[in-house]
């Protein structure tokens, strides 16, 4: 193994021919690049229709999107060779003008032994080989010798997981650990369930396995689509380059609340009533209410048909009825009859009757006459009555406002006091209703029995220790036929219905019998800091794995009493700042509008993240929004006040602790949480 650097001016030396060489292959490979660009540039609209030069111009645009070039991003970052044949591995494929390989796309089958060959299994290699890389330019390489049985130390492994970042999320296809690749290549009809400790890249693991599905099975999920669920927009925008920078532009990203925004949230709910609202029982809550609004017909009905009036008796009428509402209760999601459907279909079914008796008398009339029939004020008016039409928000403000509706669909399900907890006076309107993301769950739980909800091919749920179950049903709902992954940490569950365990979650996704992939290697977090915080682990967590670091680093951990924060907080930050990448200080909710003001009092340009709020190399972070984020440095303000203030507040700090790549600085002027004296 070596790993070789260029000299101080960027140039390769004279004594080192393979420097050169590889450095004249980046500049080809951006040579072709640029000459993809400029052949999807000039793609000619041949005119034929609108349709078509619509489509054409998406294609295009699509296609000039994917291979944007991107300067601090290199075209490889590694290189195989077989001893017959060298493949560069690269983020995207890129060819020369005869259509011959100059990059492989790190997806490609032919890319796997670069993230899965030893020394004890080489799968094929002689030698593997590591680039590093500043502003994208090459800088080093490093060579293992995997058909001699010589592996790297892994130097520049380390130096790319180190390097300062500041901004959103990068990608991780350059550090792909063989423990990742096996998650990531997972095949499309298999969910996988990712229980990944701090730093284990769970998220990106999420990520990459996204870009390589839709690599893999372009075709398909071309046409269903894929989604990415976040747990809040700050994480969102944090993650948000990372697909792009992969050549895929067309996955939705969105957080639970975007899925379920068919309401406008304005309200709160009192924490035990937001527990109450997120339980499964609401799900059947919700169907009684539903189908429990259907009557028993109570007359025969007259359609008219082509001229004439046919009576549908009371009785086919009641057989009618029970016979679609006990469809629409079936359990199996694929073979229920939706609400809505099921007043369509009853509608027909009394045109249809009435046209089996016009061709009984010797009649024979047509298909829109039978549309005609059953779109009749008669049959409109007896849907009305027997099967009405609901609105989801208008079923959920009912099921609310309305005592006797409410008990008639809780009866054995909700207590009176839970009943009670439940109940608001009514609103003037839907609109300005003092709908809470809870209720908005609720609405959407309703819309999806009214309603088909549109499916996706393969959804990836991040943070998914926090779901609701009735949050697990809005996600569930997207699935449709496809597969699902799913992220997450029982170590840093922080709602009232995280588990202790992944079957519920699993069972209320939809897919109770997918395999749970532990991930327990840390690449991110320094060891000193993982040990730290494991120190809790036996408080939040008994049964589960401590997790192991694969990096330690001198001066990573530093824990401090401080009798007041004011000056050892603003020394610290203005420390931390002045190196490269970014720095969170992390504090209780309630303590971020005063350290903000410490620190720019301090001359500190300090940011308030929040949902809306852009990157910052310094970031005040309230500790419930810690969750899924990184940052080089982290300043942890008084943690006793982070796990003072929820009733999972130890879980919370054992997020919030495990937030930095390279240092952790603690400052308490309280007494720590016992856990983490010793």
């Amino acid at each position: 193994m070596s790993v070789t650097p260029i000299d101080t001016t960027g140039t390769a030396t004279a004594t080192d021919p393979v420097l050169a060489a590889e450095r004249a292959h980046l500049a080809r490979a951006g040579d072709c690049l640029t000459e993809m660009r400029t052949a999807a540039s000039a793609v000619v609209d041949a005119g034929v229709d609108a349709w078509a030069s619509e489509r054409l111009g998406a294609a295009r645009t699509e296609r000039l999107r994917s291979l944007a070039a991107d300067p601090g991003v290199p075209a490889f970052f590694g290189r195989t060779d077989t001893g017959e044949e060298t493949f560069h591995i690269g983020r995207r494929h890129v060819r020369d003008a005869a259509g011959s390989p100059v990059v492989i796309d790190w997806r490609a089958p032919m890319s796997r032994p670069f993230y899965r060959a030893s020394a004890a299994d080489p799968q094929g290699l002689v030698r593997r080989r590591r680039f590093g890389f500043s502003g994208g330019e090459l800088t080093s390489y490093e060579d293992e010798l995997l058909g001699a049985g010589e592996e790297g130390d892994g130097t520049l492994l380390r130096e790319e997981i180190e390097r300062p970042r500041s901004g959103p999320m990068r990608d991780i296809v350059a550090t792909i650990q063989p423990e990742q690749d096996e998650i990531v290549r997972a095949p499309l009809a298999e969910s996988v369930c990712v229980q990944g400790a701090p730093g284990t890249g769970k998220t990106a693991v999420g990520l990459h396995r996204a870009a390589y599905l839709l690599y893999t099975h372009g075709g398909q999920l071309a046409r269903t689509g894929v989604l990415v669920v976040g747990p809040n927009r700050a994480f969102l925008r944090y993650i948000e380059q990372v697909l792009p920078t992969l050549g895929e532009v067309d996955v939705e990203q969105t957080t639970v609340a975007g899925l379920t925004g068919r309401v406008p949230v304005r309200a709160q709910d009192r924490p035990e009533v937001a527990v109450l609202k997120g339980d499964a029982r609401m799900a059947e809550v919700l169907a009684r209410a539903l189908w429990g609004s259907i009557a028993k017909p109570a007359d025969d009905v007259l359609v008219p048909l082509a001229g004439r009036r046919y009576r549908v008796p009371v009785e086919r009428l009641k057989r009618h009825v029970d016979d679609l509402r006990r469809r629409g209760r079936v359990p199996d999601d694929q073979q229920r009859l939706h609400h809505a459907a099921g007043r369509e279909r009853l509608a027909l079914l009394l045109a249809e009757d009435a046209r089996r008796q016009k061709e009984e008398a010797g009649g024979s009339p047509t298909d829109a006459e039978t549309r005609r029939a059953a779109r009749s004020p008669e049959v409109r008016a007896f849907c009305d009555a027997v099967w009405p039409a609901w609105d989801a928000a208008g079923l959920v403000a009912a099921l609310l406002t309305d005592p006797g509706v409410l008990a008639r669909a809780a009866r054995g399900l909700l207590t009176d006091d839970e009943q009670a907890l439940l109940q608001r006076p009514a609103a003037r309107s839907l609109r300005t209703a003092p709908w809470t993301e809870a209720d908005a769950v609720l609405v959407d739980e309703a819309a999806g029995l009214i309603e088909r909800t549109s499916g996706y091919g393969h959804v990836v749920v991040d943070e998914a220790q926090d779901l609701s179950p009735m949050q697990c049903r809005a996600v569930a709902r997207r699935l449709a036929a496809g597969s699902l992954t799913v992220l997450g940490d029982l170590a840093q569950a922080t709602s009232p219905w995280s588990p202790s365990e992944w079957a519920p979650t699993l069972t209320g996704l939809g897919r109770p019998g997918t395999a749970v992939r532990p991930l327990t290697r840390g690449y991110r977090v320094p060891g000193e800091v993982l040990d730290y915080a494991n120190r809790l682990l036996p408080a939040i967590a008994p049964g589960l794995a401590a997790a192991t670091a694969v990096r330690r680093g001198s001066g990573s951990l530093a824990v401090r009493p401080v009798t007041d924060l004011a000056g050892p907080l603003a020394a610290v930050v203005a420390e931390l700042a002045a190196g490269e990448g970014s720095t969170g200080v992390v504090c209780a909710d309630a303590a971020v509008p005063d350290v903000a003001r410490l620190l720019r009092d301090a001359g500190l340009p300090a940011v308030v993240l929040d949902d809306d709020a852009a990157a910052a190399r310094v970031a005040v972070v309230p500790a419930t929004l810690a969750k899924g984020l990184e940052f080089d440095a982290v300043v942890v303000a008084d943690p006793a006040a982070i796990a003072a203030a929820e009733p999972r507040g130890l879980n919370r700090l054992y997020v919030v602790l495990t937030r930095a790549v390279s240092t952790l600085v603690v400052l308490h002027r309280d007494d720590l949480p016992a856990p983490l004296v010793g």
